[in-house]
């Protein structure tokens, strides 16, 4: 299901999520980072503690009611709601390792609909049409969209891609003559607890405070595979070390990453015209030269 062929206009979301630059008034000396690997230590754990005094609404998903909106709900765990499961003895609660900057990261994903089976499953660096909501550890929310949006994961914070590339959409939608969408009831649900240097670590942002771990719930409707230069290569294949960044891939040093760089080798050849796209959409990479390196990447092939 291509959803650019439905949704009109996909504005992608550039709030909280999308990586932005600290304000700096000049008043005051920046304070150096914290070392990441010390400051992961601390932020597990903040969020083994809030896992263990939380839970969220499971028996409503268990038993939807008929007005029930299929959002994840979290709360304190208290006197008057003793009996209730904690999220860290939740079956659905998984654990993800990702390794960001030199520091191996924690990442609990609360998976409690996977989404669509015959539904793409986004990578790192696609689009992913998503409704979310994201809070502090202290329950307060500094951002949300009930309605769907597009983000581009290449622009959000990376312990965001990390966890929508885990879930699929819906297996498709009715337009409505009010031009209102509604979706088929099996697109992703989950939420996220992240680590603040899967967030947004020593910057602060309006409403986040440094070294922050962060919460979202999310509802993934749907997810494009994206290729943003238009050369032929989808935008994951670009990623040449595997680490899941594409960044930082850069083969002629132009200062434009490969995902966004049409002549990826600087051979002033066009990417697009040193690969096959194969009639079934798979992709051969000649090697004139027979060197190893495939011609897209090679500026003496």
């Amino acid at each position: 299901m291509n959803l650019k062929k439905f949704l009109f206009l996909p504005v992608l979301a550039a709030a909280f999520l999308i990586s932005c630059d600290k304000d700096d008034d000049g008043s005051a000396e920046p304070e150096p980072p914290r070392d990441r690997g010390e400051q992961e230590t601390a932020d597990q754990a903040a969020l083994d503690a809030y896992l263990e005094t939380h839970f969220y609404n499971y028996e409503d998903f268990e038993n939807p009611p008929a007005d029930f909106n299929y959002q994840i709900e979290i709360d304190t765990i208290n006197a008057a709601n003793a009996d209730k499961t904690p999220l860290s003895q939740s079956p659905l609660l998984e654990a993800k390792t990702y390794t960001f900057e030199d520091v191996e990261y924690t990442i609990y994903l609360l998976k409690v609909r996977e989404g669509a089976e015959d539904q793409y499953q986004p990578k790192f660096s696609d689009s992913t049409f998503v409704s979310y909501r994201g809070s502090l550890l202290n329950r307060r929310m500094f951002d949300a969209s009930v309605n769907p949006v597009w983000f581009d994961l290449t622009r959000t914070i990376p312990g965001f891609s990390q966890s929508l590339s885990e879930f699929r959409g819906a297996s498709g939608f009715e337009v409505q003559p009010d031009n209102t969408i509604n979706w088929n009831n099996d697109y992703g649900i989950g939420a996220v607890f992240l680590p603040s240097g899967l967030g947004y670590f020593n910057t602060p942002q309006a409403s986040i405070p440094s070294y922050s771990p962060l919460v979202f719930t999310f509802r993934l409707y749907g997810a494009n595979e994206a290729d943003h230069d238009n050369d032929g290569i989808p935008s994951w294949m670009e990623d040449l070390d595997e680490d899941e960044q594409v960044n930082n891939d850069d083969t002629d040093g132009n200062l434009v990453p490969n995902y966004m760089d049409a002549d990826d080798d600087g051979d002033f050849v066009p990417t697009k015209e040193e690969i096959v796209i194969n009639e079934d959409g798979s992709l051969t990479f000649p090697d004139t030269d027979g060197d190893g390196t495939p011609d897209y990447l090679d500026s003496d092939s």
